[in-house]
Protein backbone atom coordinates (compact mmCIF):
# COMPACT_ATOMS: atom_id res chain seq x y z
CA UNK A 1 0.00 0.00 0.00
CA UNK A 2 1.46 3.22 -1.11
CA UNK A 3 2.22 5.55 2.02
CA UNK A 4 3.72 8.91 2.90
CA UNK A 5 7.57 9.42 3.39
CA UNK A 6 8.03 9.83 7.10
CA UNK A 7 10.01 12.64 7.86
CA UNK A 8 13.58 12.93 9.80
CA UNK A 9 13.02 14.13 12.78
CA UNK A 10 15.75 14.89 15.89
CA UNK A 11 13.55 15.19 19.01
CA UNK A 12 14.60 13.12 21.94
CA UNK A 13 13.42 9.52 22.67
CA UNK A 14 12.45 8.97 26.16
CA UNK A 15 13.57 5.52 27.58
CA UNK A 16 11.14 4.77 31.02
CA UNK A 17 11.82 1.39 32.49
CA UNK A 18 8.09 1.30 35.12
CA UNK A 19 7.89 -2.22 37.68
CA UNK A 20 6.57 -2.53 40.91
CA UNK A 21 9.99 -4.01 41.82
CA UNK A 22 13.31 -4.00 40.34
CA UNK A 23 13.86 -6.46 37.64
CA UNK A 24 16.14 -8.35 39.79
CA UNK A 25 16.34 -12.69 39.72
CA UNK A 26 13.69 -14.12 41.78
CA UNK A 27 11.57 -10.96 41.67
CA UNK A 28 7.81 -11.39 40.59
CA UNK A 29 8.54 -9.19 37.64
CA UNK A 30 11.48 -11.58 36.64
CA UNK A 31 9.36 -14.64 37.04
CA UNK A 32 6.57 -13.38 34.67
CA UNK A 33 8.75 -11.63 31.99
CA UNK A 34 8.69 -7.99 30.33
CA UNK A 35 7.23 -6.11 27.66
CA UNK A 36 8.83 -3.01 25.71
CA UNK A 37 6.46 -0.56 24.69
CA UNK A 38 7.41 2.17 22.16
CA UNK A 39 4.98 5.02 23.19
CA UNK A 40 3.71 8.00 21.57
CA UNK A 41 1.24 8.72 24.18
CA UNK A 42 2.59 11.18 26.39
CA UNK A 43 -0.44 11.74 28.60
CA UNK A 44 1.24 12.25 32.43
CA UNK A 45 -1.92 10.45 33.42
CA UNK A 46 -0.66 7.08 31.61
CA UNK A 47 2.04 6.52 34.13
CA UNK A 48 -0.85 5.21 36.43
CA UNK A 49 -1.92 3.06 33.86
CA UNK A 50 1.54 0.95 33.12
CA UNK A 51 2.24 0.50 36.88
CA UNK A 52 -0.69 -1.32 37.47
CA UNK A 53 -0.54 -3.58 35.12
CA UNK A 54 2.86 -4.33 36.58
CA UNK A 55 1.24 -4.54 39.85
CA UNK A 56 -1.96 -6.53 38.07
CA UNK A 57 1.03 -9.11 36.59
CA UNK A 58 4.21 -9.03 37.71
CA UNK A 59 5.17 -8.02 34.03
CA UNK A 60 7.86 -5.22 33.51
CA UNK A 61 6.91 -2.26 31.57
CA UNK A 62 10.50 -0.89 29.26
CA UNK A 63 9.00 1.73 27.64
CA UNK A 64 10.33 3.95 24.95
CA UNK A 65 8.45 7.57 24.19
CA UNK A 66 8.84 9.49 21.31
CA UNK A 67 7.17 11.02 18.29
CA UNK A 68 5.39 8.98 16.48
CA UNK A 69 7.08 9.40 13.32
CA UNK A 70 10.33 8.70 14.78
CA UNK A 71 8.81 5.28 16.53
CA UNK A 72 7.63 3.86 13.34
CA UNK A 73 11.20 5.19 11.76
CA UNK A 74 13.08 3.02 14.34
CA UNK A 75 11.13 0.02 13.87
CA UNK A 76 11.46 -0.60 10.96
CA UNK A 77 15.77 0.65 10.92
CA UNK A 78 15.82 -1.83 13.23
CA UNK A 79 14.39 -4.88 11.71
CA UNK A 80 13.86 -8.07 13.03
CA UNK A 81 16.32 -7.27 15.85
CA UNK A 82 13.97 -5.14 17.08
CA UNK A 83 13.11 -5.21 20.79
CA UNK A 84 9.99 -3.22 20.92
CA UNK A 85 6.64 -5.43 21.70
CA UNK A 86 3.46 -2.97 21.08
CA UNK A 87 3.65 0.22 19.81
CA UNK A 88 0.84 2.58 21.13
CA UNK A 89 -0.15 5.85 19.19
CA UNK A 90 -3.12 8.17 18.46
CA UNK A 91 -5.31 8.60 15.47
CA UNK A 92 -6.06 5.53 12.83
CA UNK A 93 -4.12 7.21 9.76
CA UNK A 94 -0.86 6.84 12.16
CA UNK A 95 -1.49 2.96 13.01
CA UNK A 96 -2.55 2.32 9.38
CA UNK A 97 1.12 3.96 8.49
CA UNK A 98 2.45 1.26 10.78
CA UNK A 99 0.52 -1.48 9.36
CA UNK A 100 0.85 -0.70 5.81
CA UNK A 101 4.84 -1.39 6.45
CA UNK A 102 3.89 -4.90 7.89
CA UNK A 103 4.87 -3.63 11.28
CA UNK A 104 2.00 -5.39 13.01
CA UNK A 105 1.20 -9.18 13.37
CA UNK A 106 -1.84 -10.53 13.70
CA UNK A 107 -3.36 -10.97 16.95
CA UNK A 108 -5.74 -13.54 18.17
CA UNK A 109 -7.79 -12.96 21.23
CA UNK A 110 -11.32 -13.48 22.54
CA UNK A 111 -11.15 -11.24 24.94
CA UNK A 112 -10.62 -8.33 22.69
CA UNK A 113 -12.57 -9.35 20.19
CA UNK A 114 -15.53 -9.56 22.90
CA UNK A 115 -14.84 -6.34 24.44
CA UNK A 116 -13.96 -4.75 21.76
CA UNK A 117 -16.57 -3.63 18.91
CA UNK A 118 -15.65 -4.70 15.72
CA UNK A 119 -15.66 -1.64 14.42
CA UNK A 120 -12.96 -0.46 16.53
CA UNK A 121 -10.60 -3.26 15.93
CA UNK A 122 -8.61 -4.54 12.86
CA UNK A 123 -6.90 -8.43 12.30
CA UNK A 124 -3.34 -6.28 13.40
CA UNK A 125 -4.52 -3.27 16.13
CA UNK A 126 -7.17 -2.59 18.17
CA UNK A 127 -8.40 0.81 19.41
CA UNK A 128 -8.65 1.46 23.10
CA UNK A 129 -10.55 5.10 23.49
CA UNK A 130 -11.81 7.44 21.45
CA UNK A 131 -12.32 10.93 20.80
CA UNK A 132 -14.79 12.91 18.53
CA UNK A 133 -13.64 15.90 15.94
CA UNK A 134 -16.70 18.52 16.87
CA UNK A 135 -17.22 22.06 15.31
CA UNK A 136 -16.29 24.80 17.53
CA UNK A 137 -17.58 28.39 16.87
CA UNK A 138 -17.53 31.65 18.34
CA UNK A 139 -21.34 32.38 19.76
CA UNK A 140 -20.68 36.46 19.12
CA UNK A 141 -19.63 36.21 15.54
CA UNK A 142 -21.71 33.12 14.56
CA UNK A 143 -25.15 31.38 14.95
CA UNK A 144 -24.97 27.89 16.39
CA UNK A 145 -27.37 27.11 13.33
CA UNK A 146 -24.79 27.94 10.94
CA UNK A 147 -22.36 25.64 11.37
CA UNK A 148 -24.21 22.24 11.80
CA UNK A 149 -22.06 20.15 9.34
CA UNK A 150 -18.44 20.03 8.24
CA UNK A 151 -19.59 20.81 4.78
CA UNK A 152 -20.46 24.31 6.58
CA UNK A 153 -17.76 25.50 7.29
CA UNK A 154 -17.01 25.29 3.36
CA UNK A 155 -19.58 26.96 2.50
CA UNK A 156 -19.47 30.94 0.76
CA UNK A 157 -21.08 32.33 4.74
CA UNK A 158 -18.03 31.31 6.31
CA UNK A 159 -15.70 33.16 4.14
CA UNK A 160 -12.72 34.50 6.31
CA UNK A 161 -13.84 32.56 9.19
CA UNK A 162 -12.19 29.02 8.87
CA UNK A 163 -9.17 28.49 11.53
CA UNK A 164 -7.44 25.48 11.23
CA UNK A 165 -4.50 22.98 11.44
CA UNK A 166 -2.40 21.82 9.25
CA UNK A 167 -4.30 19.31 6.19
CA UNK A 168 -0.99 16.75 6.87
CA UNK A 169 -2.09 16.35 10.15
CA UNK A 170 -3.43 13.28 11.02
CA UNK A 171 -6.81 14.59 13.01
CA UNK A 172 -8.14 16.36 9.93
CA UNK A 173 -6.36 13.46 7.18
CA UNK A 174 -8.93 10.71 9.26
CA UNK A 175 -11.51 13.44 9.12
CA UNK A 176 -11.17 13.81 5.16
CA UNK A 177 -10.90 9.79 4.86
CA UNK A 178 -14.30 9.82 6.62
CA UNK A 179 -15.99 12.53 3.86
CA UNK A 180 -14.21 10.72 1.03
CA UNK A 181 -15.93 7.62 2.24
CA UNK A 182 -19.49 8.77 3.05
CA UNK A 183 -19.20 11.34 0.01
CA UNK A 184 -17.13 10.39 -2.78
CA UNK A 185 -13.64 11.87 -3.47
CA UNK A 186 -14.86 14.61 -5.71
CA UNK A 187 -17.34 16.01 -2.82
CA UNK A 188 -14.49 15.72 -0.92
CA UNK A 189 -12.03 17.97 -3.13
CA UNK A 190 -14.52 20.41 -3.07
CA UNK A 191 -15.04 20.51 0.18
CA UNK A 192 -11.32 20.84 0.82
CA UNK A 193 -11.09 23.79 -1.83
CA UNK A 194 -14.00 25.67 0.36
CA UNK A 195 -12.51 25.30 3.71
CA UNK A 196 -9.11 26.69 2.16
CA UNK A 197 -10.84 29.57 0.70
CA UNK A 198 -12.78 30.33 4.04
CA UNK A 199 -9.29 30.41 6.16
CA UNK A 200 -8.94 33.48 8.19
CA UNK A 201 -5.57 33.09 7.96
CA UNK A 202 -2.78 29.82 7.33
CA UNK A 203 -3.15 26.95 8.99
CA UNK A 204 -0.75 26.94 12.50
CA UNK A 205 -1.00 25.35 15.58
CA UNK A 206 -2.87 22.50 17.36
CA UNK A 207 -6.32 22.34 18.38
CA UNK A 208 -5.67 24.23 21.18
CA UNK A 209 -4.60 26.99 19.31
CA UNK A 210 -7.38 26.82 16.68
CA UNK A 211 -10.29 27.41 19.66
CA UNK A 212 -7.99 30.05 21.46
CA UNK A 213 -8.19 31.62 18.13
CA UNK A 214 -11.81 31.21 17.74
CA UNK A 215 -12.55 32.43 21.12
CA UNK A 216 -10.48 35.92 20.88
CA UNK A 217 -12.08 36.71 17.29
CA UNK A 218 -9.57 35.43 15.17
CA UNK A 219 -11.65 33.30 12.87
CA UNK A 220 -15.38 32.39 13.64
CA UNK A 221 -15.15 28.49 13.79
CA UNK A 222 -12.88 25.08 13.68
CA UNK A 223 -12.69 21.67 14.39
CA UNK A 224 -11.29 19.91 17.11
CA UNK A 225 -10.67 16.83 19.44
CA UNK A 226 -12.48 16.78 22.26
CA UNK A 227 -10.10 16.54 24.85
CA UNK A 228 -8.58 19.74 23.66
CA UNK A 229 -12.19 21.02 24.86
CA UNK A 230 -12.58 19.28 27.69
CA UNK A 231 -8.67 19.91 28.98
CA UNK A 232 -9.63 23.68 28.57
CA UNK A 233 -13.25 23.17 30.50
CA UNK A 234 -11.44 21.85 33.62
CA UNK A 235 -8.45 23.79 33.53
CA UNK A 236 -8.99 26.32 36.57
CA UNK A 237 -6.88 29.05 34.56
CA UNK A 238 -8.97 32.19 34.28
CA UNK A 239 -7.97 32.42 30.30
CA UNK A 240 -9.23 29.04 29.74
CA UNK A 241 -12.42 30.00 31.19
CA UNK A 242 -12.76 32.69 29.83
CA UNK A 243 -12.14 31.48 26.40
CA UNK A 244 -14.64 28.35 26.96
CA UNK A 245 -17.27 30.65 27.46
CA UNK A 246 -16.98 32.67 24.56
CA UNK A 247 -17.71 29.41 22.54
CA UNK A 248 -19.87 27.20 21.37
CA UNK A 249 -19.71 23.08 21.36
CA UNK A 250 -21.76 21.68 17.63
CA UNK A 251 -21.58 17.88 17.05
CA UNK A 252 -21.45 17.90 13.66
CA UNK A 253 -23.33 15.39 10.73
CA UNK A 254 -26.46 14.64 13.12
CA UNK A 255 -28.68 14.47 10.45
CA UNK A 256 -26.13 12.23 7.90
CA UNK A 257 -23.58 10.28 8.91
CA UNK A 258 -23.08 11.74 12.31
CA UNK A 259 -19.52 12.72 13.82
CA UNK A 260 -16.55 12.20 13.04
CA UNK A 261 -14.89 9.92 15.71
CA UNK A 262 -10.76 8.88 15.81
CA UNK A 263 -9.64 6.28 18.39
CA UNK A 264 -5.76 6.19 20.45
CA UNK A 265 -4.75 2.43 19.96
CA UNK A 266 -1.97 -0.23 19.68
CA UNK A 267 -0.46 -3.27 17.63
CA UNK A 268 1.72 -6.06 18.85
CA UNK A 269 4.75 -5.77 16.66
CA UNK A 270 5.70 -8.31 13.99
CA UNK A 271 8.98 -8.98 15.44
CA UNK A 272 7.96 -8.82 19.33
CA UNK A 273 10.38 -10.60 21.51
CA UNK A 274 7.88 -11.24 24.50
CA UNK A 275 4.70 -11.81 22.26
CA UNK A 276 2.43 -13.75 25.02
CA UNK A 277 3.47 -10.86 27.84
CA UNK A 278 2.05 -8.09 24.56
CA UNK A 279 -0.96 -9.99 24.00
CA UNK A 280 -1.92 -9.76 27.94
CA UNK A 281 -0.80 -5.86 27.55
CA UNK A 282 -3.05 -5.59 24.96
CA UNK A 283 -5.87 -7.43 26.76
CA UNK A 284 -5.24 -5.35 29.82
CA UNK A 285 -5.70 -1.77 28.17
CA UNK A 286 -9.27 -3.37 27.32
CA UNK A 287 -10.00 -3.92 31.43
CA UNK A 288 -12.27 -2.46 32.75
CA UNK A 289 -9.21 -0.97 35.39
CA UNK A 290 -7.69 0.44 31.97
CA UNK A 291 -10.72 2.22 30.80
CA UNK A 292 -11.03 3.73 33.53
CA UNK A 293 -7.51 5.25 33.19
CA UNK A 294 -8.40 6.45 29.47
CA UNK A 295 -11.37 8.25 30.69
CA UNK A 296 -10.31 9.99 33.07
CA UNK A 297 -6.37 10.45 32.56
CA UNK A 298 -6.91 12.03 29.01
CA UNK A 299 -10.64 12.88 28.47
CA UNK A 300 -11.40 9.87 26.30
CA UNK A 301 -14.04 7.83 25.63
CA UNK A 302 -13.39 4.00 26.53
CA UNK A 303 -14.00 1.67 23.71
CA UNK A 304 -15.86 -1.01 26.17
CA UNK A 305 -19.18 0.45 26.73
CA UNK A 306 -20.69 0.40 30.16
CA UNK A 307 -17.08 -0.50 31.53
CA UNK A 308 -17.07 2.50 33.53
CA UNK A 309 -18.69 5.75 34.86
CA UNK A 310 -18.29 8.39 31.95
CA UNK A 311 -16.29 10.96 31.98
CA UNK A 312 -18.27 13.87 33.65
CA UNK A 313 -16.54 16.70 31.20
CA UNK A 314 -17.28 14.79 28.36
CA UNK A 315 -20.66 14.23 29.71
CA UNK A 316 -21.41 17.71 30.25
CA UNK A 317 -21.15 18.03 26.58
CA UNK A 318 -23.79 15.99 25.53
CA UNK A 319 -24.75 13.16 23.68
CA UNK A 320 -24.19 12.65 20.13
CA UNK A 321 -24.80 9.86 16.67
CA UNK A 322 -20.95 9.29 15.88
CA UNK A 323 -19.76 8.08 12.32
CA UNK A 324 -20.29 3.80 12.70
CA UNK A 325 -17.44 3.80 9.64
CA UNK A 326 -14.90 0.86 10.65
CA UNK A 327 -12.14 2.12 11.58
CA UNK A 328 -9.81 -0.04 9.70
CA UNK A 329 -11.73 1.21 6.63
CA UNK A 330 -11.08 4.91 7.39
CA UNK A 331 -7.22 4.39 8.08
CA UNK A 332 -6.71 3.02 4.89
CA UNK A 333 -8.13 6.41 3.22
CA UNK A 334 -6.10 9.03 4.86
CA UNK A 335 -3.79 8.22 1.73
CA UNK A 336 -6.19 9.57 -0.56
CA UNK A 337 -7.04 12.04 1.60
CA UNK A 338 -3.89 13.86 1.54
CA UNK A 339 -3.93 13.81 -2.19
CA UNK A 340 -7.22 15.50 -2.17
CA UNK A 341 -6.11 17.82 0.31
CA UNK A 342 -2.77 19.13 -1.39
CA UNK A 343 -4.32 19.79 -4.74
CA UNK A 344 -7.30 21.78 -2.59
CA UNK A 345 -4.09 23.52 -0.83
CA UNK A 346 -4.82 22.24 2.26
CA UNK A 347 -0.79 23.13 4.01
Amino acid sequence: MPHRPLPRRHATLTLVALAASAYLPGTAAAQAGVVNIYSARHYQTDEALYANFTKATGIKINRLDGKEDELVERIRNEGTASPADVLITVDAARLEVADSLGLFQPVRSKLLDERIPATLRTPTWSAFSTRARVIVYNKAALKREQVQTYADLAGPAMKGQVCMRSGSHPYNLSLGAAVIAHEGEAKAEAWARGLVANFARGPKGGDTDQIKAVAAGECGVTISNTYYLARLMRSTKPDDQAAMNAVGIVWPNQASWGTHVNVSGAGVLKHAPHRDAAIKFMEYLASDQAQAYFADGNNEWPVVKGSVQANATLVAMGTFKSDTLPIGDLAKTTVAAQKVFDRAGWK
